[in-house]
């Protein structure tokens, strides 16, 4: 049992963050390079939107088995066995590339990738209030989250300068070693484990499990979906359209180069970093009754990305633009990921915790892969300013429907 007085970051915790540190890193400079080299070598947005979007569906089909296994098998040998099988996928696809046809090796390894982080996640995720105390639950969030961003930060930073001067295979090797390098650190960490007996089958328990977190949600926590349905749409009209419109936007529109790409994706990093150092200072102070006015804020970042792609604005200019919104939307939605983690942990019994968060995490994101492909065709036929401008609308309104629902998870924590 923890206590309040008792550090964070002690041996096992620490362990979690060093291989985080690794492993996201590792993560992060593959999903920089691998799409970038797909838009390079097509040039079609279209095909980068609809290829990004087949990857995304693994991560969220995935996510619920995830939280399923993550409440009955030990989280260390989890995230042990998915590093190493990761770094195994990276060498395959190294072995295959330039000897199978390029887009179909690329989507199915980007659907792997993003199918096994879907399934490490809630892994993770439950792990956090073994290892940390009811007072340290923000603190611990907020920590794993500036791992995230920091590694989402230095990720498009390095890649975009090795992918600019070396193109892709050094990267790949980069990330093939961070994977095999944080499954032998993770053999190390202790994570508290209960056996629990199966329901039978593989697909029984599941079922079975799955049932369990969506009675827990319809019964005793009906907020949560509407938690979810918020989430759901933001997706769909914002986080898809700056996955999407960012690459096109600096690569193809204001014709800057990989590197300079690198920065703008790296500055998202930052953004993150320092909106979980803002949440891990402020802690308690953030209630999730302002969520609907920093979803706001962040539709209002989307529109300024849009504004600096208006015709007429130079180039130079429109990059510096970009970046800093895309700077901004990272604090923001750090700030709200963070607390609003915090709350779901704490209003959620400790065996249902890996299911619940990942049922909120594949329902929240099931709308991001039709996103990523409505607006990848968007973007081939529209202006991108138009675009961006026209999902920066989209978000606000959403935003205004979340201001109710926040308040009510607030009043429940």
């Amino acid at each position: 049992m923890h206590t309040s007085q008792a550090p964070l970051f002690r041996r096992d915790f620490s362990l979690v963050v060093a291989g985080q540190i690794i492993s996201l890193f590792g993560n992060a400079i593959l999903r920089f390079a691998l799409p970038l080299y797909l838009l390079r070598q097509t040039g079609s947005p279209a095909l980068f939107g609809a290829v990004g979007a087949a990857a995304f569906v693994p991560a969220v089909l995935c996510a619920p088995i995830g939280g399923v296994v993550a409440d009955r098998v030990n989280k260390r040998n989890i995230m042990v066995v998915l590093d190493f099988s990761t770094a195994g996928l990276i060498l395959a696809f190294t072995l295959l590339l330039g000897r199978a046809p390029l887009v179909p090796l690329m989507a199915a390894c980007l659907m792997l990738l993003y199918g096994i982080a879907g399934a490490y996640q809630p892994a993770v995720q439950a792990s956090i209030p073994l290892l940390a105390g009811p007072e340290q639950l923000t603190s611990a969030n907020a920590v794993i989250n500036m791992v995230q961003t920091l590694s989402a930060l230095l990720g498009p930073v390095i890649g975009g300068v090795l992918f600019g001067a070396f193109g892709l295979r050094p990267i790949l090797w980069v990330g093939m070693a961070c994977f095999f390098l944080s499954a032998v650190m993770e053999l190390f960490i202790r994570i508290p484990h209960r056996p629990r007996a199966a329901a039978g089958g593989v697909l029984s328990t599941v079922r079975q499990d799955l049932g369990e977190s969506w009675r827990f949600v319809r019964r005793e926590k009906p907020v949560f979906l509407s938690v979810m349905l918020v989430l759901a749409l933001f997706n769909l009209v914002l986080s898809a359209a700056l996955v999407v419109g960012i690459p096109v936007a600096v690569v193809q529109v204001l014709g800057m180069s990989d590197s300079r790409l690198g920065l703008t994706q790296g500055a998202m990093g930052l953004g993150g970093l320092f909106g979980g150092l803002l949440t891990a200072c402020l802690g308690p102070r953030l209630r999730l009754r302002r969520g609907s006015a920093v979803l706001l804020a962040a539709s209002l970042t989307a529109a300024g990305m849009g504004a600096v792609l208006l015709p007429g604005v130079p180039p130079a200019l429109g990059w510096w633009g970009v970046t800093a919104m895309s700077f901004a939307v990272m604090v923001l939605s750090t700030l709200l990921v963070v607390v609003l983690s915090a709350a779901v942990q704490g209003q959620t019994p400790p065996d249902l915790l890996g299911k619940v968060m990942a049922f909120i995490m594949a329902v929240s994101n099931c709308a991001a892969p039709v996103g990523q492909a409505v607006y990848g065709a968007l973007f081939e036929r529209c202006p991108a300013w138009a675009v961006l401008l026209g999902a920066a609308g989209a978000a606000a309104l959403a935003a205004v429907y979340s201001r109710r629902v926040f308040q009510e998870l607030d009043g429940g924590r």
